[in-house]
């Protein structure tokens, strides 16, 4: 039996971009940072610290909950599935693909404390021109 299930938990990179079509279709999309701690081996190596960002998407009923909710720097729990799409670069390029996270569900566990302290501070995502 196939599955596509993603679980994350993580930091929100920058306030979510929302996008209300004319349809009334509602979208909501932001880069998520997930962390691996570095650490010591037992040889004395050290490891660094690996973040990584995630692409993630949502849409209708929850796109509007996050648009109220969700803000930079908030660390929220997501559920959701795996989607591959392509587009042909605007430059003439070759074609790029990118892979999102298309939300199920999320919880938010802590919003961001921005207003009483500074968050702490993540690289800046890699973006994409994608249309």
């Amino acid at each position: 039996m196939p599955v596509n299930k993603v679980i994350l938990i993580g930091n929100v990179g920058r306030d979510p971009d929302i996008k209300r079509m004319p349809s009334g279709t509602v979208c909501a999309s932001f880069p998520l940072a997930t962390t691996e701690r570095g650490y010591k081996t037992k040889a004395g190596v050290e490891i660094p610290e690996k973040t990584e960002w995630h692409n993630i998407v949502a849409w209708q009923g929850i796109a509007e909950r996050i648009d109220r909710q969700v803000t930079k720097g908030c660390l929220i729990y997501i559920e959701g599935k795996l989607r591959t799409r392509s587009y042909d670069d605007p430059n003439g390029g070759p074609k790029r693909y990118v892979t999102e996270i298309f939300v199920d569900q999320y919880e938010m566990l802590r919003k961001s404390n921005a207003a009483n302290s500074q968050p702490e501070e993540l690289p800046e995502p890699e973006t994409t021109d994608a249309v």
